[in-house]
């Protein structure tokens, strides 16, 4: 009885992931099996059209449900939180090399699911000083802003545009939840970029940051540099990408 019991689970399962391609266990009643079909394959719709709303209208509505159905019907999730879900999405596409998928598709996904990430992130706020000297002192990065480099335009990508092929220019995009949950997207430069970076790194002043900088830009006057430099940090410490600096002990 066990036994049967299990091979009719899996067989189940099996038939309301891809009912193209198993069959039903036997002496199920049809009328039952589709509400079941539906209802699996809504609620995981569902999820991901609330993740990825722009790539849902811009795929379309028939090629987005049959993405929805192949991802359903042929991906092994790591996890079965559905907090976890849209990450599961981006694994099956970046697991395609088939060439049917739009280009940019893997990354506009990411994009996308960056928001979600952010909202629920719950990384440990580091210690810090909000006021502390972002020159002589080590700025400390919130944990909730993120620095994120595209091939792609991401953030212009939708039903009147869908590129063919990637800017000369990398899409570079910073990303930070304020204190109110909000989410919010940012274009930023290659400078402000690599500043982001360099901070992240740990173990440099501002000063040394911003030294770094200008040689990597072949900046001429590093002492001018330097100077707009600080206003550039103050900015990032009022927006809340800089928390302050790392306490000195």
């Amino acid at each position: 009885m066990a036994d049967t019991l299990h091979d009719q689970q899996f067989a189940l399962a099996r038939h309301l992931r891809d009912p193209s391609a198993h069959p039903p266990p036997p002496g199920m009643e049809e009328r039952r099996l589709a509400i079941y079909r539906d209802l699996f394959f809504n609620n995981i719709e569902g999820l991901l059209a609330g993740n990825f709303p722009v790539i849902r209208k811009t795929l379309g509505y028939e090629a987005w449900r049959a993405l929805v159905r192949q991802f359903y019907a042929t991906h092994r999730s790591h996890t079965p939180l559905f907090p976890e879900i849209a990450r599961e999405f981006i694994r099956y596409l970046e697991s395609r090399d088939d060439g049917a998928l739009p280009p940019w598709l893997r990354e506009l996904a990411h994009y996308e699911w960056v928001e979600l990430a952010l909202q629920i992130a719950d990384d440990t706020v580091p210690a810090h000083v909000a006021g502390g000297d972002l020159l002589a002192g080590e700025p400390v990065l919130s944990p909730f802003a993120w620095a994120l480099a595209y091939q792609w335009p991401v953030h212009r990508i939708g039903p009147d545009f869908q590129p063919d092929a990637p800017l000369t220019e990398p899409t570079l995009l910073l990303v930070r939840r304020d204190t109110d949950f909000q989410v919010r997207f940012a274009a930023i430069s290659p400078l402000v970029y690599r500043l982001v970076e360099l901070l992240g790194e740990g173990g440099r002043t501002g000063s040394d940051a911003l030294r770094q900088l200008a040689m990597e830009a072949g900046v001429g006057d590093v002492p001018a540099f330097i100077e707009q430099g600080v206003t550039m940090l103050a900015r990032m410490r009022d927006e809340g990408t800089v928390l302050g600096t790392h306490p000195r002990i």
